[in-house]
């Protein structure tokens, strides 16, 4: 349990600038991965006109 005093509320800051970041980081590292996502699902647009799936 973390302290209702001075030390408390500077070691909860310092949890929570630690978790923001990283929250932060990972929201970057999946929005970096939607161009590859992308790229990995290219839909062949020649083999979808002739009816293939």
């Amino acid at each position: 349990m973390i302290p209702d005093t001075l030390h408390g509320a500077l070691l909860l800051s310092l949890i929570d600038f630690v978790l923001s970041i990283a929250i932060i980081s990972a929201i970057g590292i999946l929005l970096a991965l939607f161009p590859l996502l992308n790229k990995l699902g290219a839909a062949d647009e020649a083999k979808m006109r002739e009816g293939g799936h």
